[in-house]
């Protein structure tokens, strides 16, 4: 049984242009996620696949293995079944956000195991809790609701679920208002397991209604019908997506250092 991690990177990005090469503690941003993800055990192969002469040239300054890929791709899912195709043998790719400098080696395993342990399942993700209400009620942050066997019902940008009886968490605690902590909802992370056979059928899909309103493609594959399995993760992740997030991200660096 065969695993590569895919790490989509291009250059292009509208609120901050060249993040794979956005420097955090004297280190291209890539390089923080590749030798992060390189530590989780249950990987034979972690690959950078972009369409940038830069990256590529990064990647390979650090002695990570990376791959050319088109530059007509829409998203980094089409670029991730590019390098599918080029890998007949592999059974599992993970598809790795490359803005998450500090994702943890554990949080890819837990990911990687329901498919191990079911191969039907075709495609697997994470999430973490949230207590924060301002976190919950951030459009930035996607949040996934699961049945009570850990199959994903829905994501999506808003506050859901809906808090009609305030006085219940999501975890069906009563709540009050001496109540440390209240179970918001479920934050998703950019992390994705595909079966190979699956990732192939995936990416050529027609993108559907609730995949352009939310701008979340995950939900091309719960409205057609598959189940995405939403493993539960302990992690507080720093996502790069704007300069002030880079900055956070030279800060965590910085402290953990230290």
């Amino acid at each position: 049984m065969s695993v590569v991690a895919v790490i989509p990177a291009r250059y292009g990005s509208t609120r901050l242009p060249g993040k794979p090469l956005a420097m955090i503690g004297g280190k291209p941003m890539i390089q923080h996620v590749y030798e992060n993800a390189s530590k989780a055990k249950l990987l034979d192969e972690v690959i950078v696949a972009t369409d940038d002469v830069r990256i590529e040239q990064a990647v390979k300054n650090f002695g990570g293995n990376v791959m050319r890929t088109s530059k007509d791709h829409a998203s980094g899912t089409d670029r991730l079944a590019e390098v599918a195709r080029e890998f007949k043998s592999t059974d599992w790719l993970v598809n790795i956000q490359g803005d998450l400098p500090f994702i943890r080696a554990r949080t890819i395993v837990r990911a990687i195991k329901p498919l191990m342990n079911d191969r039907k399942i075709p495609m697997g993700t994470v999430c973490t809790a949230i207590y924060d209400m301002k976190e919950w009620r951030n459009p930035n942050v996607v949040k996934v609701l699961k049945d009570q066997a850990g199959f994903a019902l829905y994501f999506s940008r808003a506050p859901i679920p809906f808090f009609r009886n305030t006085e219940i968490d999501l975890a069906g605690k009563t709540t009050t208002a001496s109540s440390k902590q209240r179970l918001c909802g479920y934050r998703h992370l950019g992390l994705y397991v595909y079966r190979r056979d699956f990732l192939l059928k995936f990416a050529v899909l027609r993108r559907t209604a609730l995949e352009r309103i939310e701008s979340l493609e995950q939900l091309r594959a719960l409205q057609n019908g598959y189940p995405i399995y939403v493993a539960e993760v302990d992690e507080n992740p720093i996502e790069v997506d704007t300069l002030d997030d880079l900055k956070k991200a030279e800060g965590y660096f910085k402290t953990r250092m230290h």
